[in-house]
């Protein structure tokens, strides 16, 4: 007889707290974006399983990581020292034993997909990774999470069609924008720890005010670009009404911080981007259904 296979639900949900797995609403729809449109709305059920086991392993992988490599920043951070790493409630090998975990269904992925995918694999891997130091030493950090969740869009895209094409770079450069946008605005609720630590960012690099000017203008280049990819595909009414809910949610977004007034910044920089992906989404799926 075989040994008995106990699972530790508390760990995995531990793991799903510590990883923000809700926070995976950022990347899908984007992703699901990307695929249906390269597929002209006719995405076959293999890639739509494939690309979604893909984007589960790499987004989950990055947020694991991240939590090993800034545990010695987190404990530091009275805001952040009562994570799951700092706290003592999982260890350093746990998370990266999860992100192995993760970084295999990736690589899986992968290989069934396409041999583009399996080509780009370290290029994924080194964004995957590198992100996570980049606070270390410069203020464009945002920019570099935003180059690495591009991926994301990019990824599906050429999952579908085994080929880079220029569409879905321009949908890659929305989804950078829109999160280096929203990471700006978290990143002000550290800036007197970051300043006093070493750790860069916009906000504590030039302040707060120039750091909401430069998030805004992320969002409306994104909005822009967005628009771009509305005319490239040709897609139709229900999209565009789509783009115009985003831009008042992003409208809104702004509306709620400013430099004296930080209280919903979380609100901010989270809650509101978690329905602006979803919404897309939907109106594509309507656009293309209808």
């Amino acid at each position: 007889m075989g040994l008995p296979i106990r699972i530790n639900f508390k760990k995995i949900r531990y793991i799903g707290e510590a990883i923000m797995f809700r926070h995976s609403i950022f990347s899908l729809p984007f992703a699901f974006i990307a695929a249906f449109a390269a597929s002209k709305g006719t995405l076959k059920l293999y890639h739509l399983f494939w690309i979604t086991v893909a984007m589960f392993g790499a987004r989950n992988a990055a947020n694991a990581l991240n939590r090993v490599i800034d545990a010695a920043i987190d404990e530091k951070n009275p805001r952040t020292r009562e994570r799951h790493v700092p706290a003592g409630i999982l260890s350093k090998k746990e998370l990266l034993a999860f992100s192995a975990f993760c970084l295999a269904l990736l690589v899986l992925s992968a290989f069934m997909l396409n041999p583009l995918c399996v080509k780009l694999l370290p290029l994924a891997g080194f964004l995957l990774v590198f992100y996570s130091y980049t606070k270390r030493f410069t203020w464009g950090c945002h920019l570099f999470l935003g180059l690495a969740s591009s991926a994301a869009p990019v990824g599906s895209w050429i999952a579908v069609t085994g080929r880079m094409e220029f569409p879905a770079l321009v949908l890659g450069a929305v989804y950078g924008l829109w999160v280096a946008g929203f990471d700006i605005i978290y990143g002000t609720l550290d800036v007197d720890f970051d300043r006093k630590n070493g750790i860069h960012s916009i906000p504590a690099d030039f302040g707060i005010e120039k750091a909401l000017k430069i998030s805004q203008g992320f969002h409306v280049i994104s909005v822009l670009f967005l628009l771009w990819f509305w005319r490239l595909m040709h897609l139709g009414p229900l999209f565009f009404a789509g783009i115009l809910v985003v831009s008042i949610l992003l409208y809104y977004e702004h509306s709620i911080v400013s430099p004296t007034n930080l209280t919903h910044a979380k609100v901010a920089s989270y809650n509101v981007n978690e329905v602006v992906g979803i919404t897309l989404f939907l109106f594509m799926l309507m656009d293309i259904l209808t």
